[in-house]
C-alpha cells in the first residue's frame, strides 16, 4: 500500500508527468490532492499498470479526489522551453486548476521549478511511493494517451493509438517513409540517426 501523504496536517497536492520521452505531441502533468484517509491496493506508478487498470483507478481518482487538475504542455512550447522546463510549466498549470490551495507539494523525480511560495519535496520514483503522486501519474498518462489517440486519427501512419508518440521502430519508420507532422517536437532528434529531415 502506498503512503497516503509526506507531510501531515496539510493538503498536499502529488505532480507527475506523462510524455517527456516522446518524440511527438504534448507534454501533460496532473496534480492531486487526496483525503489523507484514501487507499487504494492496486493504485501504482502508471507504467506499471495495464490500460484497462489505469481506466478503472482514473475513474477513481476523479472521483475521491478532494481536487485534480491537468495541465498540457504543446509540442511547440516544448521545442522553444526544452522538455525539462515544459515539464515544470505543465506541472504548474495542473497546479492553477486546482481549487484548493495546497500547503505543499510532492513532485515524482528529482528537479523542480518552485511553484509561488508553495512548499515542495522531490521525491525519485515517488510515483511508486505516494498514493498522490501515483494518482497524478495515472491521470496524467491517461488524459495523454486518450489526445494522442484523437492526433492518430489526423495522422494515422506514426501509429500513435499504439506506440502514443514514443521512438518506437515503427515510428521512426514512419518518419522516415512520410517525414515529420507538425505535431513532432523538432528540438528532437526524430530518428535517432545521422539524418538531415526536411521540416519545410
Amino acid at each position: 500500500m502506498l503512503k497516503s501523504y509526506h507531510t501531515a496536517g496539510t493538503a498536499e497536492a502529488g505532480c507527475d508527468e506523462a510524455g517527456r520521452g516522446c518524440i511527438a505531441g504534448p507534454v501533460f502533468a496532473a496534480a492531486v490532492i487526496l483525503p489523507p484517509a484514501f487507499q487504494e491496493s492496486s493504485l501504482d506508478d502508471s507504467k506499471l499498470l495495464s490500460a484497462r487498470t489505469r481506466e478503472r483507478l482514473r475513474q477513481l481518482v476523479e472521483r475521491e479526489a478532494l481536487d485534480f487538475g491537468i495541465g498540457v504542455v504543446d509540442e511547440k512550447e516544448i521545442d522553444v522551453l526544452n522538455i525539462l522546463n515544459a515539464s515544470f510549466l505543465a506541472m504548474h498549470r495542473a497546479l492553477s486548476r486546482l481549487k484548493i490551495h495546497p500547503g505543499h507539494l510532492i513532485i515524482d523525480g528529482n528537479r523542480f521549478k518552485p511553484y509561488g511560495e508553495v512548499s515542495h519535496t522531490c521525491i525519485v520514483k515517488g510515483d511508486g511511493l505516494y498514493a498522490s503522486i501515483a494518482a497524478a501519474s495515472i491521470l496524467a498518462k491517461t488524459y495523454r494517451d486518450e489526445h494522442m489517440i484523437q492526433l492518430h486519427r489526423e495522422y494515422p501512419v506514426y501509429g500513435w493509438d499504439r506506440n502514443k508518440g514514443y521512438p518506437t521502430r515503427e515510428h521512426r519508420i514512419a518518419l522516415r517513409n512520410h517525414g515529420p507532422s507538425p505535431y513532432h517536437r523538432r528540438s528532437f532528434n526524430l530518428l535517432n540517426e545521422q539524418m538531415e529531415l526536411d521540416f519545410s
